[in-house]
């Protein structure tokens, strides 16, 4: 039965079917991961990936993340090495996404990788997606289900304030657990992180038993999440921020301020975890409350604080 949102529907069975039903017929559909939801499509078709790209207003340069439910549905597309197995062994399913090199084979329409000769792969952990993917003969497309540079979504509703009836199935799967994007791992020669995420850089080299390349070619879009200017709420971002300057919403970490009023806590426990679930939560609502500015406090660059980091960073590109 349908709620008060025309096209959100809740996580059953019956709606399992709806789901796989459109997708089957190359249309797009939103869907819930461990991470943020997705705009999942069919990989394969160009139909499907050119709605993705229409509804997002993305640009053609930048790829999208192909979705899997397993290691043997992805062997026909991407050329598999010893590290990708070391990490898919031990993180799969989970919020970590790849750089593989495409097979000269591949199904995946070229589309999907921005033309280029590797392609971004990964495994979602959440029930109902994995379940879609069990139950289809073919990946998932799928982007962060908001238009381009916008904040990525964590429930459903967030889903529909951005497309509202221009995608025909919402999947309800509750508030995405973990709340940022994974984290991207180029696998392609020497591995190094493209995306930080909250599977940080530490626990990959000990999985490797290597340190990764840190240096970026920051000039070539190889993954989502690379753009300068990207997660905004679209309103200006100022960060690293000592003092308060009186109107502006202010972004912290802990429980220093009492005063609730103007001031948003990411974790009262400090916990950087949670402060990463949250942060989109609290872009959506402070511009929901019509402030005009974020001011957001130190957070510290280590663990999933890395993650933080860099998405405020780029939030902050807003003019």
């Amino acid at each position: 039965m349908k709620n008060s949102y025309s096209n959100i529907f809740k996580f059953n069975k019956k709606n399992l079917y709806k789901s796989i039903k459109y997708l089957n017929n190359k249309k797009v559909v939103g869907l819930p991961t461990e991470t943020v939801y997705g705009l999942g499509g069919n990989g394969y078709s160009k139909r499907a990936i050119k709605k993705i790209y229409k509804l997002k207003g993305r640009p053609k340069s930048n790829p999208l993340i192909i979705h899997y439910y397993n290691l043997s549905n992805a062997f026909d597309d991407v050329v598999i090495n010893n590290n990708f197995l070391k990490l898919y062994k031990k993180l799969c399913p989970g919020p970590i996404t790849f750089i593989l090199n495409k097979k000269k084979n591949s199904k995946i329409h070229p589309l999907a990788t921005a033309k280029l000769k590797t392609v971004a792969i990964r495994f979602p952990k959440h029930k109902f997606t994995r379940t879609i993917l069990k139950n289809i003969n073919f990946p998932l497309a799928m982007p962060s289900a908001n238009k381009s540079t916008n904040v990525s979504p964590v429930s459903a509703k967030d889903v529909f304030e951005e497309f509202q009836n221009k995608i025909p199935v919402i999947i309800d799967g509750g508030k995405s657990r973990i709340g940022i994007e994974s984290t991207v791992v180029d696998l392609t020669s020497n591995p190094k992180i493209l995306r930080p995420g909250v599977i940080i850089q530490k626990y990959v080299e000990k999985i490797l038993k290597l340190k990764l390349k840190k240096k970026i070619n920051k000039s070539k879009i190889k993954s989502p999440g690379m753009m300068k200017k990207h997660y905004s709420p679209g309103i200006p971002i100022l960060i690293n921020q000592k003092k308060y300057d009186g109107k502006s919403a202010f972004l912290y970490l802990g429980y220093k301020f009492k005063n609730k009023g103007n001031f948003f806590s990411l974790s009262k426990n400090s916990n950087l975890n949670e402060a990463a679930s949250n942060l989109y939560k609290m872009f959506r609502l402070i511009k929901k409350k019509g402030y005009k500015k974020i001011q957001i406090g130190n957070i510290p660059n280590i663990n999933s604080g890395i993650a933080i980091n860099d998405r405020i960073k780029r939030a902050s590109k807003f003019k």
